[in-house]
């Protein structure tokens, strides 16, 4: 049973989503604000959180900043903002997905089973040998889908689910341009709808981890009105 964390300040959002993913088969544990949140997370790590990014004593983006500097686990930001700030803010800080308030508990609940599926196939529920599960060296890079571990050049990269899955579709096949569709058919489920911006907020995020490994990181490609390529170095 997957243990998912609802952090929001709104008690009716609380209560209704907590019992529509109950009755899903999850177990799931409440919070009203991010502190209390991270209090829990510091003794109990969930498999997945749901932040709402507006709350008092701590924001949703406090809280995804902490959390990212000790968890890759899946992350999903509730937003009630018309514009696409906090959205791409977030992304760029380390979250998986957003959904925009107000939404639907089924668009939620499918999202949130995206995501634990794709954490399981990487932390290796899924083990059968397949050029999916293949350590991949690739030049200075270095995947191991199995451990869900990223070296560049020995360095250590930690990446959230969606940023290593979208680097091993680049780097499986060098110099093949991957267009911003068939990236989200690799990070996204059908039933999840995201538009080319999720996933270019996602590369920035992610060329932004391998230049804290090497400030020269420059073999993911951008081709403009393309879509992206890896160039091995």
């Amino acid at each position: 049973m997957n243990k998912i964390a609802l952090v929001d300040d709104d008690r009716n959002i609380l209560t209704s989503v907590s019992m529509t993913l109950e009755a899903e088969g999850f177990e799931v544990s409440t919070f009203n604000d991010g502190q209390s949140a991270l209090d829990s997370f510091n003794k109990n790590m969930p498999d997945m959180a749901v932040l709402d990014i507006k709350m008092p004593r701590m924001d949703g983006m406090d809280l995804l900043q902490r959390l990212r500097q000790k968890t890759t686990m899946p992350v999903i930001l509730l937003t009630s903002k018309d514009d696409e700030i906090d959205e791409v803010l977030g992304l760029r800080m380390g979250a998986d997905d957003y959904v925009k308030k107000p939404f639907s508990q089924r668009l939620l609940v499918e999202r949130i089973r995206a995501l634990l599926r794709r954490q399981d196939a990487i932390s290796g529920e899924v083990v059968e040998e397949c050029e999916d599960t293949k350590v991949m060296n690739r030049g200075d890079l270095v995947m191991d889908p199995l451990r869900h571990a990223v070296k560049w050049k020995g360095r250590d990269v930690s990446l959230t689910v969606t940023e290593f899955l979208l680097l091993q579709a680049l780097a499986q096949r060098p110099g093949f341009v991957k267009s911003r569709d068939q990236l989200m058919d690799v990070a996204y489920d059908d039933q999840v709808y995201v538009d080319d911006r999720t996933i270019d907020s996602h590369i920035k995020r992610l060329r932004k981890k391998m230049r804290m490994a090497d400030d020269e990181f420059s073999a993911i490609e951008t081709l403009y009105g393309i879509g992206y390529r890896y160039n091995e170095e």
